[in-house]
């Protein structure tokens, strides 16, 4: 059985890409899925070459027809987004998709038509399958891109034999974020150790057990802020979560990505030491441990 395993955390810039684009090069059997969609950077690192392209649509928009139009005005004064204009010009931006224009007109003139808000691909990397995304800037929906390119991943995970899929989830605790890690068997939250870490920490770990998905936290650049790094210990102790691990600040990441390359492939230095440590205790639980550990960490 495929094996999913979601990198999150609760604010950007924590690390978390550092951590999956690491994972994705110590894995040895895995499809990668990039579900940050609003802002995929996985690519920056992986430096893929795209095999398949594919259109991603959205939410519907309004569309006038002006031959059947009347200029009555009814769907201006009904649209509670402000989304069609005095000259009975639709502002697509503005639409959201939820078709009263469409059933009030009486004469048949408004439709809704499907409207490409993105792309997908398929790409091949120096570590196996990519399944990447771009939304296009100011579109909705970004929990629906999300979900297809997981299942992409799924598909090429079961025609390739893989036995993992890692996902580089996007931050926060929207729908993109439910989209990400619905139907895991693990949830990794990368923290930092600041004031909005520690709080957008406990709005994510409560989205993941809400829907009882097993979460492990592993805390990057814990020496910034000892003080905080040590109530994100506490914190975790005391709602049974585990840290996986807590690694000290290191140019050695930059360096990594200004090079186009993961830490671990960069260096042999202690911070690539310290993500193998992680990446083992994750092993541990996916396929060494499961029953017994995969139970106490949704309890």
């Amino acid at each position: 059985m495929v094996k999913k395993l979601t990198v999150i955390s609760g604010k950007g810039g924590t690390g978390k890409t550092t951590f999956t684009s690491s994972f994705v090069a110590l894995a040895e059997n895995a499809v990668i899925a990039d579900c940050d969609v609003d802002a995929a950077d996985m690519h920056l690192i992986l430096q893929p070459e795209i095999s398949e392209t594919y259109d991603f649509y959205g939410l519907d928009v309004a569309s006038i027809d002006r031959e059947l139009c009347t200029g009555c005005g009814t769907c201006i004064s009904s649209c509670k987004f402000a989304a069609i204009g005095p000259e009975l010009v639709v502002d697509t931006y503005k639409c959201e998709g939820c078709g009263v224009c469409e059933y009030i007109c009486p004469m048949d003139a408004v439709s809704m038509l499907a409207k490409k808000a993105g792309e997908y691909y398929c790409s091949n990397t120096r570590f196996g399958p990519l399944v990447h995304a771009k939304l296009g800037v100011g579109e909705e929906a970004s929990g629906k891109l999300v979900s297809d390119v997981r299942h992409r991943a799924s598909e090429l995970a079961e025609q390739n034999s893989k036995d993992m899929i890692l996902i580089d989830g996007p931050p926060g605790t929207g729908c993109a974020v439910i989209a990400a890690i619905t139907g895991t068997d693990m949830v990794l939250v990368v923290t930092e150790p600041t004031k909005s870490g520690i709080h957008d920490l406990e709005r994510v770990v409560q989205v993941a057990k809400h829907f009882r998905i097993p979460v492990a936290v592993c805390i990057n650049k814990c020496d910034i802020n000892e003080q905080i790094s040590e109530s994100i210990n506490d914190y975790c102790e005391d709602n049974g979560i585990p840290v996986l691990g807590m690694l000290p600040y290191d140019d050695v990441v930059i360096e990594a990505m200004v090079a186009g390359k993961t830490v671990v492939e960069y260096s042999d230095g202690k911070i690539s030491e310290d993500i193998r440590s992680v990446w083992d205790e994750i092993m541990n639980v996916l396929f060494r441990q499961e029953k017994k550990d995969l139970v106490k960490l949704v309890q």
